[in-house]
């Protein structure tokens, strides 16, 4: 078991754990890739969604994933950091953007503007060396990337960069607006749009030499949409693309904690701030060192479960910044100080997963997952060779 210490802990005692199965994440790419039929691009942009986004990347190009993805520059240059040296895109950058460490770090950067244009030549022509890009184009959603009406402009401004080879133009990509929609037209619409983009920039001499579109959803469920790469972020952790679909996925991560505290307290005791619990019997309670400093939803207060052992309980009062109670019944349910305490994982037994956190509190998982805090030491296991036990 690899086990990482939170960031400025100094210590790896922490109470609270996010367990990683680095054998889910290579089984989720398989399934993105079979479902597809063609590369994948592995998104493992905010830490990989709290994953830990190293050991998620290594993961995954180990399992067969063609490159990365991340949202911003400091993510791609924290990837090639750490050795790694396969193809990384980033796709969102701001004024401040330190194009010539992406340049230096040969990572490949999204444009989605003239000015991220103007910005990125400067720096390789500073450089002495061509810049590799991606043409981010807003084919409908209507975030970032190339608006329709600066197109032309944009795609003249890039096909002279590839005459000068200022430029290589690696990819041309666009988001989804409703990817978890998949028969919504829209989505065909978008791929259209940007097909003719693609044909727009051979016609003026600067062809991208691939194509992608898809994200989770459309990845798993249209691969006509697909082109030449796919751009899976949730599907890799294992969470829920569409909701009310099964794809055959596998969470990656489990959040744990040791039971901090168990100790009986009388019927009429209010339980934590202001008292929105009281009990109506005698009754056991344990402490749960986590709260929403860490990633638990203080909205989803007296709404959660928590699994100990084989048997299922539940959180009561309001979820404090750093720990929230369960009930353990008059008979304490067999509950000892030091118990480890499953606040989500795979599901298997009847367990509480991140998508039940999400549904309680009216999200999607990807929040959930990405929101887990810096307390919690990520441990890296593999599921096909031991347990993922403390």
């Amino acid at each position: 078991m690899i086990t990482s210490p939170p960031p400025g802990s100094g210590h790896h005692g922490s109470a609270l754990a996010a367990v990683v199965d680095l054998d889910a994440i290579a089984h989720n790419v398989g399934v993105v890739r079979e479902a597809a039929g063609t590369g994948v691009i592995a998104v493992v942009k905010a830490d990989g969604y709290g994953h830990g986004a190293v050991p998620v990347a290594r993961a995954a190009l180990d399992a067969g994933a063609a490159e990365l993805g991340v949202a911003v520059i400091g993510e791609g240059l924290a990837l090639r950091a750490a050795g790694i040296t396969e193809h990384i895109t980033c796709w969102l950058h701001t004024n401040s953007a330190d194009f010539s460490a992406a340049i230096d770090a040969d990572l490949d950067v999204a444009l989605s503007s003239g000015r991220q244009l103007a910005a990125v030549l400067e720096a390789a022509r500073d450089r002495g060396t061509a810049a590799t890009v991606t043409v981010k184009l807003d084919t409908g959603l209507g975030r970032s990337g190339v608006a329709p009406e600066e197109w032309a402009d944009f795609a003249d401004d890039l096909a002279e960069a590839v005459a000068e080879d200022a430029v290589r133009v690696r990819a041309l990509m666009c988001h989804l607006a409703r990817g978890d929609e998949p028969e919504h037209p829209l989505n065909s619409l978008q791929a259209e749009r940007l097909d003719e983009a693609r044909a727009d920039l051979i016609r003026l001499g600067a062809p991208p030499e691939v194509m992608h579109i898809a994200n989770s959803p459309a990845a798993l469920t249209r691969p006509d949409l697909a082109r030449d790469l796919v751009r899976p972020g949730i599907a890799l952790y294992g969470g829920v693309p569409i909701l009310g679909r099964e794809f055959g996925l596998i969470p990656a991560m489990s959040l744990r904690a040791e039971v901090a505290l168990v100790k009986r307290i009388p019927a009429g005791q209010g339980v934590s701030y202001s008292h929105t619990w009281t009990t109506e019997r005698d009754t056991t309670i344990a402490v749960v060192p986590a709260g929403y400093a860490d990633g638990v939803p203080r909205l989803a207060s007296g709404r959660l479960r928590v699994r100990i052992g084989d048997r299922v309980f539940g959180q009561v009062g309001r979820v404090c910044m750093d720990q929230f109670v369960i009930d353990l019944g008059p008979d304490g349910g067999g509950v000892r100080e030091g118990d480890i305490a499953e606040l989500f994982g795979t599901g298997v037994g009847g367990g509480p997963t991140a998508a039940e956190w999400a549904e309680t509190i009216g999200t999607i998982d990807y929040e959930i997952l990405a929101r887990i805090g810096g307390r919690a030491r990520r441990e890296y296991v593999s599921s096909r060779r031991q347990e993922a036990t403390w």
